[in-house]
């Protein structure tokens, strides 16, 4: 049996490395980082090992060597310089007032000014930045090393609020812009965050920095990749796959489709998602481990707000313009989701330079179509798994008039704002309720001009449905029928039902089905 300590939610090197817990080894790709450029911007999504990886340059800047012993470093590095380190993490506050962004610079500048002294007439945050960066440099003789952590969440939490975003960027700009400033007391400098906020916004004065995050090289210098896994923890995997009465050729399949799957350039290597892979590992289960930690409600506020087609995203298609940067007016939701990990790379057409993106892994599409569903239907979050549940017993027991009932009472109570566009409201509804049922049976959903079909398939039945906006329930069947949509199942065992079905824009409801059955 394995007798590895997982450092679940340890984001700091040295505590890792003292503390004898589990750690794969990044440092080859740190000492690469650090010997060929000096200013770096690394955009990934949340729990992907950003704060870690800030956290093992800090010790490797303070020179503490020690903690590098067995790791790549300890080969590659001679000199073991220390350096002044500016540590700022973002990660700590909640951005919803204009002073929360200005207590915690004035409260890391305060800090720096103890060491490094102050200037009265240094007056504006980014006046005191600059003077510390070069009273660190000419009092230890030695460049600055300028780590950022979650460099971007004032901006983020603050989407949706235009004037307070305004004034977090007016704050933020001249801030980063020392960094350009002080060039000559600088060694390294790197800013991590989710996303990455267009030129023209938070970097505009920061022309210099190489962002690494779609650079193949540096895929994974966070998460972690197959190979990675094969070579650290190969024991634990046949210790997993005998807990779960597994072939060690199923558990591993069964890791990749749920945890696998991170693509930051269109010909990379998978990654794993850390943070669930070693819960997973930790615990011999398979959880909702990222999930569980919170979603952004921004991004769901994102896609309502832009009336965003859900059924789009699974295919969506896009250029590497839009998934680098962020415009904090955008209307498009895509490169946050995208940036945020709810979407990632799937297919790239060299020719035009449009990246095709999808959900990463299995956790990721359930967890996420599981969020959306209490915020368009008319249906709580407590109750909103047990819904699921319901509806699944339905279908595999072949009750279609409760399962339509049930579906009914999604649609109840929805607010007029949300209804302005009633037809992708709906569509947007039945997508997430039928890609929910999809995870325990089998679906196959079409949308074209005001009108779904769907096949449903479970062991004993076989579901055709026709959904019509403001025609009628019978000619929807008409349909199934004269377009021989049952054609491909005759020869089927299972019981077959034909349904139509007609919504009405008067109730903006299911307003009536009919069933033949075969």
């Amino acid at each position: 049996m394995s007798n590895k300590i997982y450092p679940i939610g340890i984001q700091n090197f040295e505590k890792i490395r003292n503390g004898g817990y589990f750690y794969i080894d990044k440092t080859a790709l740190i000492y690469q980082m650090v010997k060929t450029g000096s200013y770096y911007f690394l955009s990934r999504p949340r729990r992907f090992g950003k704060s870690l990886l800030i956290s093992t340059l800090e010790a490797y800047f303070q020179g503490k060597e020690e903690l590098f012993v067995g790791l790549a470093m300890e080969k590659l590095e001679k000199d073991w310089n220390k350096h002044p380190i500016l540590h700022l993490d973002l990660n700590i506050e909640k951005y919803d007032t204009l002073e929360s962004l200005d207590n915690i610079l004035e409260k890391s500048l305060t800090a720096w000014e103890k060491l490094y002294g102050a200037e009265p007439s240094e007056r504006s945050f980014s006046l005191r930045f600059a003077g510390i960066i070069q009273r660190a440099y000419e009092k230890a003789g030695q460049r600055v090393a300028i780590l950022v952590d979650e460099y971007d969440k004032p901006m983020l939490q603050s989407i949706g609020n235009v004037e307070l975003q305004k004034k977090f960027r007016d704050t933020l700009k001249p801030f980063y812009g020392a960094l350009k400033t002080m060039d000559g007391c600088i060694k390294f400098a790197l800013l991590t965050g989710v996303t990455k906020f267009g030129k023209v916004s938070v970097f505009s004065d920061l022309n210099n920095l190489d962002d690494i995050s779609m650079r193949n090289q540096y895929i994974d210098i966070c998460g972690v990749s197959e190979q990675e896994i094969h070579d650290n923890l190969e024991a634990e995997l046949h210790d997993f796959a005998d807990i779960r009465g597994v072939t060690y050729d199923k558990l591993c399949s069964e890791l990749r489709e749920r945890y696998d799957g991170y693509h930051f350039t269109h010909n990379s290597i998978g990654i794993y998602n850390p943070f669930s892979l070693l819960n997973a590992f930790k615990y011999k289960e398979f959880g909702s481990y990222w999930f569980e930690t919170g979603t952004p409600t921004y991004l769901v506020e994102l896609l309502k707000k832009h009336h965003y087609d859900l059924e789009r995203m699974a295919h969506e298609e896009t250029d590497a313009q839009v998934l680098n940067s962020i415009d904090s007016e955008s209307t498009n939701p895509i490169p946050v989701i995208y940036q945020s990990g709810y979407l990632t790379i799937k297919g790239y057409d060299e020719e035009f330079g449009i990246y095709r993106l999808g959900f990463p892994n299995r956790e990721v599409e359930e967890g996420f179509i599981r969020f959306l569903l209490p915020y368009y239907a008319s249906v709580n979050k407590v109750e909103s798994p047990f819904e699921i549940q319901k509806f699944v017993r339905e279908i595999r027991s072949g009750d279609y008039d409760s399962f339509f009932r049930r579906l009914q009472s999604f649609f109840a109570d929805t607010t007029y704002e949300v209804i302005r566009d009633q037809e992708l409201h709906y569509e947007n509804v039945l997508f997430i309720v039928f890609k929910l049922l999809g995870f325990y049976t089998q679906v196959e959903y079409h949308t074209n001009d005001g009108r779904i079909d769907l096949v449903l398939k479970t062991d004993k039945f076989i579901y055709i449905m026709e959904f019509k906006l403001e025609g009628t329930a019978e000619e929807a069947l008409q349909q199934i029928n004269e377009k021989h949509y049952a054609l491909p199942f005759e020869m089927d065992e299972r019981k077959l039902f034909k349904i139509g079905v007609n919504f009405s824009v008067k109730t903006r409801n299911i307003e009536k089905w009919v069933v033949e059955i075969v």
